[in-house]
């Protein structure tokens, strides 16, 4: 009897496991070991993804291509150049207004190109290399036209100024669209310099698709290089909006990788080697700061076997340390909830570009098997950095105490009053008559109302450091989306989409059936 009642127990275990799986199985559609939609993950980050990289098509300057698929916008600034007999069309507005400013645009090319570079594979799966390739190549087209001369290079089109005091969809546009451009005599090293890393990192992505775009993409940015370094000179042509804090060093030492990266060429690993002495701890990455994204390229080539990139190690060390909760050595302090503070202004572009480099370093760790980093007195695994990275990315997706996505489009709570000309002004396409500067604002941008446009995929600048986020349009520190939040964000989710993926074949290797004897 009890031999009989233990073999009934033994099929009953059987049986259950059968149903489990089968429940498992059916119920989520899985097919195969590599069907990641089992896999549990806080957010959908394919869908992030997507929408941070349609977001750019909502930034279009220009003369908008049949496949545009935000159909709010329409084509604006056709003229832009003509002041001076150059064609200066295209390229994307900065943030909620309608200025393009060059330096921190060619920023955003490189991160969406480094994205690209990092990310290929993941990026590729979900069906938006072919849209991430479209957004860089709309950046470095108008790069590639700023680059008048070997030493002129156009940085901004709009006043600042002029363009602040009015409330215009760019569609309707008539504020100055002053030109401003550095050359030998009038020099801004930053700027030349980040054309140069733009160009080279998306030189790169562009290697095996068009490889004659490629090369001409190659050359420029070595022009560039060329000149930003030749003649040496502090970028102030943007003040008071974009004004460099911290020197041209980082730039050029994030352009002399970028370029060694792409080109192969060991007089630009050279020059970094014999600059080196330039690189010093941070606590940020931003479209002014670059030592930390340079710092974070030659670690990668220092663990590769290039050991006298130490300096460029221990700097990015320190950075990853002065972020990390807990550290010996932190710096940088978080809100109530858990979100990177920096500064108030913006600050979500901090946090995005923090997460990506460390996703970027905890990658590096893992391809090095490297154990980890040491701050001080505290150690800090591979998996608790890319921990804490994924932490800032559900923070602005909607683990945080608002219990809102910052993310516009994404989730069910989102700003509906973002700081942005054309999304809080009805579309050209619905409302074709003009909507000059002063009616924008007493009909718009003071109105109560939600923006009648949804500027998907835009991030906006986020909450202050209470956790507190008022939904103003008036609030531009914190109610106002930039290209080059969004362009870190992209990085940061791809990231999270390799990440994913690596759980889910480790989740189904645990539940094989021939394993399953052993619970038996």
């Amino acid at each position: 009897m009890e031999l009989q009642n233990m073999g009934q127990v033994q099929i009953s275990r059987i049986w259950i496991w059968v149903l489990v799986l089968s429940h498992v199985l059916t119920s989520h559609n899985v097919l195969a070991i590599e069907d990641e939609s089992f896999c549990s993950q806080a957010y959908d980050y394919r869908d992030a993804l997507g929408k941070s990289i349609l977001f750019f098509e909502g930034q279009r300057s220009g003369r908008l291509p049949a496949s545009q698929r935000v159909k709010w916008r329409g084509d604006s600034a056709l003229s832009d150049g003509k002041p001076d007999n150059v064609n200066l069309v295209g390229g994307y507005y900065d943030a909620g207004d309608n200025v393009k400013f060059g330096w921190p645009m060619a920023f955003t090319v490189s991160l969406l190109s480094w994205a690209a570079v990092e990310y290929r594979r993941e990026i590729s799966s979900v069906n938006q290399l072919g849209y991430l390739g479209s957004a860089i190549r709309w950046g470095t087209e108008f790069i590639l036209r700023a680059h008048t001369s070997p030493t002129t290079l156009y940085t901004q089109v709009g006043d600042g100024n002029g363009d602040h005091q009015c409330w215009e969809r760019p569609e309707d546009m008539d504020t100055p669209r002053t030109l401003y451009k550095i050359t030998s005599d009038s020099p801004g090293t930053e700027a030349a310099a980040e054309a140069a890393a733009a160009l080279s990192a998306a030189s790169i992505v562009f290697k095996e698709s068009d490889f004659n775009y490629s090369s001409t993409l190659l050359s420029q940015s070595k022009s560039l290089f060329e000149f930003a370094d030749k003649y040496r000179g502090s970028f102030q042509a943007s003040c008071p909006f974009y004004c460099s804090y911290s020197g041209y060093q980082d730039e050029l030492l994030w352009a002399a990788v970028w370029l060694y990266k792409a080109s192969g060429d060991i007089k630009y690993l050279n020059y970094v080697l014999s600059n080196q002495g330039w690189s010093r701890a941070v606590s940020e990455f931003s479209w002014d700061n670059k030592f930390a994204g340079a710092q974070m390229l030659l670690a990668k080539e220092f663990y590769r076997g290039k050991k006298n990139l130490s300096k460029f190690k221990t700097d990015i060390e320190s950075f990853i340390c002065a972020l990390m909760p807990g550290s010996s050595s932190v710096q940088i302090r978080t809100t109530p909830g858990g979100l990177l503070y920096i500064r108030d202004s913006s600050n979500l572009q901090y946090a995005t570009t923090s997460s990506m480099v460390l996703f970027l370093f905890s990658k590096t760790l893992n391809t090095a098997h490297i154990n980890g980093v040491q701050c001080g007195s505290v150690h800090f695994s591979a998996s608790q950095i890319s921990a804490f990275a994924k932490s800032q990315v559900d923070y602005i997706l909607g683990n945080n105490p608002m219990k809102m996505s910052y993310m516009t489009g994404f989730g069910s709570k989102f700003p509906m009053q973002m700081h942005h000309r054309g999304e809080s002004i009805p579309s050209i396409r619905t409302l074709p008559a003009k909507v000059g500067c002063n009616d924008g604002y007493s009909k718009y941008y003071y109105s109560s109302k939600p923006n009648p446009n949804t500027h998907v995929g835009a991030i906006v600048g986020g909450p202050d450091s209470n956790d507190e986020f008022k939904d103003l349009r008036s609030d531009y520190s914190h109610a106002e989306p930039t290209t080059y939040m969004n362009a870190a964000f992209v990085g940061s989710v791809a990231a999270l989409l390799a990440q994913t993926k690596q759980e889910c074949l480790l989740f189904f290797q645990t539940i094989k059936v021939p394993n399953m004897v052993s619970y038996i």
